[in-house]
């Protein structure tokens, strides 16, 4: 069974409340609940923080004994070095998604960090992109 962590960055915990226009209307607890219904021959696990290096520490604890990393770093994806460097460091692919297009956002946004270090990008499909990052895992 393949075992994939989907790990969101600083205020993905506000789905469905936050920017409905751009985000939806769902809060990930729910949208995770529809993924696990989905796909049941995955082992798939969450892990959502605010704070970078939580996000560091997940990375490195996941990093090297997971199949799969779907990381939506959120704003760090435009500012965090540290991250980039460890998804560089670790073994375990990572696609990078974000449920926005950024690049039809702040000019800010069209700058990601990670996506170098990246197995691949998947952006602008709202919470599809979570489905099309698992697929392309399996």
């Amino acid at each position: 069974m393949k075992k994939i962590i989907i790990i969101n960055g600083p205020n993905l915990n506000l789905l469905g409340k936050r920017e409905p226009e751009i985000y939806g209307t769902s809060s990930f607890k729910d949208f995770f609940k529809e993924l696990k219904q989905t796909y049941k021959t995955i082992e798939l696990h969450y892990f959502q923080s605010n704070i970078e290096g939580e996000l560091i520490n997940k990375l490195h604890e996941v990093g090297f004994q997971y199949d799969g990393i779907i990381l939506n770093a959120g704003a760090y994806t435009h500012t965090s070095i540290a991250i980039a460097d460890a998804v560089k460091g670790i073994e375990t692919p990572v696609i990078e998604v974000h449920i926005s297009n950024v690049h039809a956002r702040e000019s800010f946004r069209h700058k990601s960090y990670l996506s170098a270090n990246a197995k691949g990008v998947i952006l602008g499909f709202g919470l599809k992109s979570y489905h099309l990052a698992i697929q392309s895992f399996l």
